[in-house]
């Protein structure tokens, strides 16, 4: 996924799935100059970790 994609569905209204390594996450934020994300899986917002926005996958 690029930054701006990831910057993109942020921001959405709706929601738009998301998956790292096959497993369902929630973005929480994007650093764009690191080209990062915040992301949790789905029903453990305590579990947060940073990974790189191109290892993200949009569900479609």
């Amino acid at each position: 996924m690029k930054v701006f994609r990831a910057q993109e569905i942020l921001r959405a209204e709706d929601r738009i799935e998301v998956e790292l390594n096959g497993v369902s996450v929630w973005i929480d934020s994007v650093d764009p100059e690191k080209e990062t994300a915040k992301v949790h899986v789905e029903d453990q917002p305590a579990d947060s970790r940073v990974v790189p926005v191109d290892e993200l996958q949009e569900v479609t």
